[in-house]
Parts: C-alpha cells; sequence; structure tokens
C-alpha cells in the first residue's frame, strides 16, 4: 500500500505548500527515508538525481524544528557547489512558504560580508558550501553551538571535488551529539568509507542499485569522428524546436563551451547561454534561473553545473563530450526526466571515447543503444592534429588493459653507433680540391 504525505506525519503547515505545488504523493526515496529520520537514527540515502532525495531529507526535519527559534542554525546543509546551494535554498522557500522557518544558502565567490548579514538576524536552516561555511564560522559572524543535524548532500560529488578535509574540520567543530544525515546519487567504496567516518552506526535506504540512470530517460549514442562533425551533428539535430524544445549541452572544457556556443547561436533558434568557472557568478546563476523559468531554450555548460540545475520540462541532454567522471554521466543525464517527466540523453562518441564510454556502460550495467548517422549531417575528415591526439589516447587506454603493448607511439630504440652531429650531416665525402688561381 503506498503511503501519503500524510502518513508520514509531516507538519500541516508543509502539507498545504505540498498541496499547492502540486506533489499529492511521496517518491519511493521519500516513502522510504522519511520514517527512518523521523525515528532519529543516522541515515544514508542513496538515490539517483531526480528522485526526490531533496525533499526526503527536508520534509522530517521541518518536521523536528516546528518552528522559528534563537538565532543560530540547527540544521546545517552542506552541498558541493554554488549551483545545488542556491537549488536547495529555493526548494525551502517553496516548501515552507506557511512555516515561519528561516534559512539561508551561502557559497563561495562572492564577497562573505553580503552571507553575513543574511545569517545574523538569525535563522534555522543553513545550506552552505563548506568554505564558505568555513568563513564565516572564522569570522566569528556564525555560532554553530546549537547544531543538531547534518546533511551532506551529494555526498560522491563532495569527494570528487576534494572536500574530505574541510568536512573533517566542520567534524571537529560541529556538536558531537546530532543526527547525521548522507545522501548521495551513487554509493561506492570512498562514499561508504566516508559514511562510516562521519555517521558512526547509521541505516540505509535506497530505491534502486548505485550508478543507475533515471528509468523514464532513453539514452541513445552516435558515433561521430571528430569535433567538427560533432558541430555538424548537434546543429541539425537543434534544427527541430518542437522536440528539442529545453536542452542542456554538456561539455568537457571551458574552450568547447565557447565553441559550441559560436556555432549555434548563429544557427539555431531559440535563447543560448553559456555556463564554465570564467563566467561571473551572477552571469551564472541568472541563466540558471532563466533556463529554469523557460525562457531559455539551450543552454551549454561544463559540469559545474551538472548537479543542482533542478529544472522540469528539460527534453534533452547532450553530452557532447564524455565526462572525466563516470559518475558524472548519471548526473548529467539526470537533469532530465525529473518529476516524472519523459527525456532523452544523447552521447557523442569519437573513436578515442569508445574505451571510456565501455566504462559507462558497466558502470551503469545497461548497453546504450547506436544510432546511424543522419544522412543530412555533413562528415568532415579529421585533421592531422586531432587525429594524432585521439591516437595517443587510444595507446594509453591499450597500455592500461595491457602495460606490455607497446603501441604506435612507443619510444624508439637508442642507437647503438656515434651519434651523428649537425656538422657530420654535411660533411662532404670526397676530399674539397683546390682551385688553381688564375694570373692576371
Amino acid at each position: 500500500m503506498k503511503r501519503s504525505f500524510e502518513d508520514l506525519k509531516i507538519s500541516k503547515a508543509i502539507l498545504r505548500s505540498l498541496d499547492e505545488i502540486g506533489f499529492t504523493e511521496p517518491t519511493p526515496i521519500q516513502r522510504k527515508a522519511i520514517p527512518r529520520i523521523s525515528s532519529g537514527v543516522n541515515v544514508v540515502g542513496i538515490a539517483q538525481t531526480g528522485t526526490g532525495k531533496t525533499a526526503a531529507y527536508l520534509l522530517p526535519l521541518f518536521t523536528k524544528l516546528k518552528k522559528a527559534e534563537g538565532v543560530d542554525p540547527r540544521v546545517v546543509i552542506l552541498v558541493p557547489t554554488r549551483e545545488l546551494s542556491i537549488q536547495v535554498g529555493e526548494d525551502i522557500e517553496e516548501l515552507t512558504t506557511y512555516s515561519d522557518l528561516r534559512h539561508a544558502a551561502i557559497f563561495g565567490g562572492i564577497g562573505w560580508t553580503k552571507h553575513a548579514e543574511l545569517v545574523t538576524p538569525g535563522i534555522d536552516i543553513l545550506v552552505a558550501t563548506p568554505g564558505r561555511l568555513r568563513d564565516l564560522y572564522r569570522a566569528g559572524v556564525l555560532s554553530l553551538k546549537k547544531v543538531k543535524f547534518l546533511v551532506i548532500d551529494e555526498a560522491d560529488r563532495m569527494l570528487d571535488m576534494g572536500f574530505l578535509p574541510q568536512l573533517r574540520q566542520l567534524q571537529e567543530i560541529l556538536p558531537g551529539k546530532r543526527q547525521n544525515l548522507l545522501f548521495s546519487a551513487t554509493f561506492p567504496e570512498t562514499v561508504e568509507k566516508m559514511a562510516e567516518e562521519f555517521l558512526d552506526h547509521y541505516e540505509k535506504v535506497g530505491v534502486a542499485p548505485s550508478a543507475t540512470p533515471v528509468e523514464l530517460v532513453t539514452q541513445k549514442a552516435y558515433e561521430v569522428p571528430n569535433y567538427r562533425t560533432k558541430l555538424n551533428l548537434i546543429q541539425h539535430l537543434l534544427k527541430d524546436e518542437e522536440t528539442f524544445s529545453r536542452v542542456i549541452i554538456f561539455v568537457k572544457t571551458k574552450e568547447h563551451a565557447e565553441g559550441v556556443f559560436k556555432v549555434i547561436k548563429r544557427k539555431t533558434e531559440g535563447e543560448k547561454r553559456i555556463l564554465h568557472s570564467n563566467k561571473a557568478q551572477n552571469t551564472r546563476i541568472n541563466a540558471i534561473k532563466a533556463f529554469k523559468d523557460g525562457e531559455i531554450r539551450i543552454l551549454i555548460s561544463t559540469d559545474v553545473s551538472a548537479r543542482g540545475l533542478d529544472a522540469s520540462l528539460v527534453s534533452h541532454v547532450i553530452n557532447f563530450d564524455l565526462p572525466n567522471n563516470y559518475d558524472d554521466y548519471i548526473h548529467r543525464i539526470g537533469r532530465t526526466a525529473r518529476a516524472g517527466n519523459k527525456g532523452d540523453a544523447i552521447t557523442l562518441i569519437e573513436p578515442s571515447d569508445e574505451w571510456h564510454f565501455e566504462k559507462i556502460q558497466e558502470l551503469i550495467r545497461m548497453e546504450i543503444p547506436k544510432e546511424e548517422m543522419p544522412g543530412e549531417v555533413t562528415i568532415v575528415e579529421t585533421d592531422f592534429e586531432e587525429k594524432q591526439k585521439q591516437l595517443r589516447e587510444i595507446d594509453r587506454q591499450r597500455k592500461i588493459d595491457d602495460p606490455t603493448y607497446q603501441g604506435a607511439f612507443h619510444e624508439k630504440k637508442k642507437r647503438t653507433g656515434p651519434k651523428k652531429t649537425y656538422i657530420d650531416k654535411f660533411k662532404r665525402t670526397k676530399p674539397r680540391q683546390k682551385r688553381s688561381r688564375r694570373r692576371r
């Protein structure tokens, strides 16, 4: 029998907000996690992105807090990126419309004094990136003595971004007596060790095996020989404005982001924006907000926004490049098919990507079908420099699989004879004959 939010004993003020938003039925991770969190135990929640895991920890915490109290935060929610900090802050705002609970979202990239102004009047819930939380604590504008609940969200991403030392420092500052919650889309051995370190005894809840994509995402791939043909392919796909109504294109580097943006800006319809680490903080925040509001059709981004970008009705995610971290594939395609909607994920594979693509399929435990290249797409010949780069990467991959493999780019054998000098190259083989002088 399915349980309702009323069955999960969510407070009336929050139920009213849920009803207004249109959330009538808990998701599987919410049905499993909320009762355990409400009971007071430490919880590790494993669920794919887009399955409602943020609300799975927010709803029971709202009910536990009941109402505004004191000045110092009682809940600290740690997130890896500024985008996710903003997103969780917006979720709290939406869910506490009829509650007097106070919150703030803080993150790096802007002056800490602005965030100090947010927390000084008093808050109940603080959403923060680890670095900015440490800034405010060291500045003496934030006390953490009243914290009763700690949430570590996107734990796998926290580890990928190297936040473990900062988390350990915060562990020493926070009160020892508190309830700890850790949520992650994947649960590799590194996250398991982290859970044991920070949560002591805990109960694990999950709704799917680790690294399982959302079921409503249709995945497919195209084999593409090179960068310029990739550009031709996405330009062709985006001509279908009705089907590709709201699209996120993920790229590996800032340079690729700029290159893709220049092409589609000129040759596709609809508003486009670009996100990468060189863009100003306000520019990135405004672009994400405009995309979520439906004002932008196409968003081109590096993995800086692969998490924390919670926009409904994203029709397609296009992986122009494969991610450096295989787990990020899950988070990228999780930007579509959210809140019960369907979506498509398209991945473009160069020859040197095949090895990585196989690893991704092993990770998600499924085979991603490959589509035929559309006949209308111009296939450009791969230039020498790009071809050499691809071959070097393929050699590197083969050496990983077989350390004895020499490959096309192995070191040449050293000469056994004397080394020929630059001058030797031009030495004459016959002695030079003297020219006779003519007498005048």
